[in-house]
Protein backbone atom coordinates (compact mmCIF):
# COMPACT_ATOMS: atom_id res chain seq x y z
CA UNK A 1 0.00 0.00 0.00
CA UNK A 2 1.40 3.35 -1.01
CA UNK A 3 1.72 6.00 1.69
CA UNK A 4 2.51 9.36 0.15
CA UNK A 5 4.56 10.02 -2.96
CA UNK A 6 8.06 10.99 -3.86
CA UNK A 7 8.52 14.24 -5.77
CA UNK A 8 9.10 12.39 -9.04
CA UNK A 9 5.72 10.65 -8.72
CA UNK A 10 3.66 13.86 -8.73
CA UNK A 11 2.37 15.03 -12.11
CA UNK A 12 0.83 18.46 -12.64
CA UNK A 13 -2.86 17.95 -13.42
CA UNK A 14 -3.14 14.60 -11.64
CA UNK A 15 -6.17 14.21 -9.39
CA UNK A 16 -6.07 11.82 -6.43
CA UNK A 17 -9.50 10.70 -5.21
CA UNK A 18 -9.20 9.95 -1.50
CA UNK A 19 -10.93 6.85 -0.19
CA UNK A 20 -12.93 6.11 1.86
CA UNK A 21 -15.29 8.94 2.68
CA UNK A 22 -16.37 9.75 6.24
CA UNK A 23 -19.91 10.22 7.54
CA UNK A 24 -19.84 13.07 10.04
CA UNK A 25 -21.74 12.36 13.25
CA UNK A 26 -22.97 14.72 15.93
CA UNK A 27 -20.44 13.08 18.25
CA UNK A 28 -17.55 13.85 15.85
CA UNK A 29 -18.60 17.48 15.61
CA UNK A 30 -19.15 17.99 19.34
CA UNK A 31 -15.90 16.23 20.29
CA UNK A 32 -13.91 18.39 17.88
CA UNK A 33 -15.61 21.53 19.20
CA UNK A 34 -14.86 20.55 22.79
CA UNK A 35 -11.25 19.60 22.05
CA UNK A 36 -10.64 22.93 20.34
CA UNK A 37 -12.71 24.97 22.84
CA UNK A 38 -15.08 26.20 20.14
CA UNK A 39 -18.37 26.37 22.01
CA UNK A 40 -20.31 28.44 19.49
CA UNK A 41 -24.00 27.52 19.81
CA UNK A 42 -24.28 27.09 16.02
CA UNK A 43 -22.37 23.83 16.52
CA UNK A 44 -23.42 22.80 20.03
CA UNK A 45 -26.98 23.99 20.75
CA UNK A 46 -29.86 22.47 18.76
CA UNK A 47 -32.43 24.93 20.10
CA UNK A 48 -30.25 27.90 19.13
CA UNK A 49 -29.61 26.49 15.65
CA UNK A 50 -33.27 25.65 15.04
CA UNK A 51 -34.67 28.98 16.22
CA UNK A 52 -32.08 31.63 15.39
CA UNK A 53 -30.13 30.55 12.28
CA UNK A 54 -30.84 30.43 8.56
CA UNK A 55 -29.87 26.73 8.55
CA UNK A 56 -32.45 25.59 11.11
CA UNK A 57 -30.08 22.95 12.46
CA UNK A 58 -26.54 22.58 13.77
CA UNK A 59 -23.73 23.18 11.30
CA UNK A 60 -20.58 21.07 11.56
CA UNK A 61 -17.62 23.24 12.55
CA UNK A 62 -15.64 24.06 9.41
CA UNK A 63 -12.22 23.37 10.90
CA UNK A 64 -13.26 19.77 11.51
CA UNK A 65 -14.14 19.38 7.82
CA UNK A 66 -10.79 20.95 6.83
CA UNK A 67 -8.92 18.64 9.25
CA UNK A 68 -10.82 15.62 7.99
CA UNK A 69 -9.95 16.41 4.37
CA UNK A 70 -6.33 17.08 5.25
CA UNK A 71 -6.17 13.70 6.96
CA UNK A 72 -7.87 11.96 4.02
CA UNK A 73 -5.20 13.36 1.70
CA UNK A 74 -2.19 12.06 3.65
CA UNK A 75 -1.91 8.61 2.01
CA UNK A 76 -2.10 10.18 -1.47
CA UNK A 77 -0.23 13.45 -0.99
CA UNK A 78 1.78 14.09 2.17
CA UNK A 79 2.51 10.66 3.64
CA UNK A 80 6.20 11.06 2.78
CA UNK A 81 6.27 14.84 3.35
CA UNK A 82 9.26 16.52 4.93
CA UNK A 83 7.10 19.50 5.86
CA UNK A 84 3.74 21.13 5.22
CA UNK A 85 4.95 24.60 4.29
CA UNK A 86 1.88 26.72 3.78
CA UNK A 87 -1.88 26.76 3.61
CA UNK A 88 -2.39 29.38 0.94
CA UNK A 89 -6.16 29.52 1.05
CA UNK A 90 -9.06 27.87 2.84
CA UNK A 91 -12.66 28.34 1.79
CA UNK A 92 -15.76 26.88 3.39
CA UNK A 93 -18.07 26.94 0.38
CA UNK A 94 -21.25 25.34 1.78
CA UNK A 95 -22.30 24.04 5.20
CA UNK A 96 -21.98 20.44 6.36
CA UNK A 97 -24.57 18.88 8.66
CA UNK A 98 -24.62 15.86 10.96
CA UNK A 99 -25.13 12.76 8.83
CA UNK A 100 -23.43 14.14 5.71
CA UNK A 101 -20.68 12.00 4.19
CA UNK A 102 -17.54 13.85 3.13
CA UNK A 103 -15.36 12.78 0.21
CA UNK A 104 -12.16 14.43 -0.94
CA UNK A 105 -9.86 14.76 -3.89
CA UNK A 106 -6.61 16.59 -4.47
CA UNK A 107 -5.28 18.05 -7.71
CA UNK A 108 -1.60 18.75 -8.32
CA UNK A 109 -1.37 22.36 -9.51
CA UNK A 110 2.41 22.75 -9.73
CA UNK A 111 5.71 21.32 -8.55
CA UNK A 112 9.08 23.01 -8.10
CA UNK A 113 12.43 21.42 -7.28
CA UNK A 114 14.16 22.82 -4.21
CA UNK A 115 16.74 25.52 -4.93
CA UNK A 116 18.78 24.73 -1.82
CA UNK A 117 18.73 20.91 -1.66
CA UNK A 118 18.63 18.53 -4.59
CA UNK A 119 16.87 15.71 -2.72
CA UNK A 120 13.44 17.38 -2.42
CA UNK A 121 10.87 19.66 -3.99
CA UNK A 122 7.68 21.57 -3.30
CA UNK A 123 4.31 20.35 -4.54
CA UNK A 124 1.41 22.81 -4.79
CA UNK A 125 -2.00 21.15 -4.47
CA UNK A 126 -5.68 21.95 -4.14
CA UNK A 127 -7.93 19.71 -2.06
CA UNK A 128 -11.68 19.75 -2.57
CA UNK A 129 -14.19 18.25 -0.18
CA UNK A 130 -17.73 17.42 -1.18
CA UNK A 131 -20.83 15.78 0.26
CA UNK A 132 -22.64 12.62 -0.81
CA UNK A 133 -24.69 14.61 -3.34
CA UNK A 134 -21.58 16.19 -4.90
CA UNK A 135 -21.98 19.60 -3.24
CA UNK A 136 -18.52 21.10 -2.69
CA UNK A 137 -18.17 22.20 0.94
CA UNK A 138 -14.47 23.04 1.39
CA UNK A 139 -11.51 23.94 -0.84
CA UNK A 140 -7.96 24.60 0.27
CA UNK A 141 -4.59 25.06 -1.40
CA UNK A 142 -1.29 24.19 0.20
CA UNK A 143 2.39 23.68 -0.47
CA UNK A 144 4.08 20.52 0.71
CA UNK A 145 7.81 19.80 0.74
CA UNK A 146 8.25 16.22 -0.40
CA UNK A 147 11.38 14.11 -0.78
CA UNK A 148 12.81 12.81 -4.00
CA UNK A 149 13.45 9.08 -4.31
CA UNK A 150 17.13 9.65 -3.41
CA UNK A 151 16.09 11.12 -0.05
CA UNK A 152 13.96 8.08 0.74
CA UNK A 153 16.61 5.60 -0.38
CA UNK A 154 19.21 7.27 1.84
CA UNK A 155 16.89 6.95 4.86
CA UNK A 156 15.67 3.38 4.60
CA UNK A 157 13.32 3.24 1.62
CA UNK A 158 9.55 2.91 1.77
CA UNK A 159 9.26 2.24 5.51
CA UNK A 160 12.16 4.05 7.17
CA UNK A 161 12.73 3.28 10.82
CA UNK A 162 10.59 0.14 10.77
CA UNK A 163 12.15 -2.52 13.00
CA UNK A 164 12.42 -6.19 12.11
CA UNK A 165 10.65 -8.66 14.41
CA UNK A 166 12.86 -10.63 16.77
CA UNK A 167 12.19 -14.34 16.57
Amino acid sequence: MQFGRYYEEFEVGAVYKHWPGKTVTEYDDHLFCLLTMNHHPLHMDVNYAENTTDFGKNVVVGNYIYSLLLGMSVPDVSGKAIANLEIESLRHVKPTFHGDTIYGETEVLDKTPSKSKDDRGVVYVETRGYKQDGTVVCIFRRKVMVPKQSYGDARGGEQPGRPEPKV
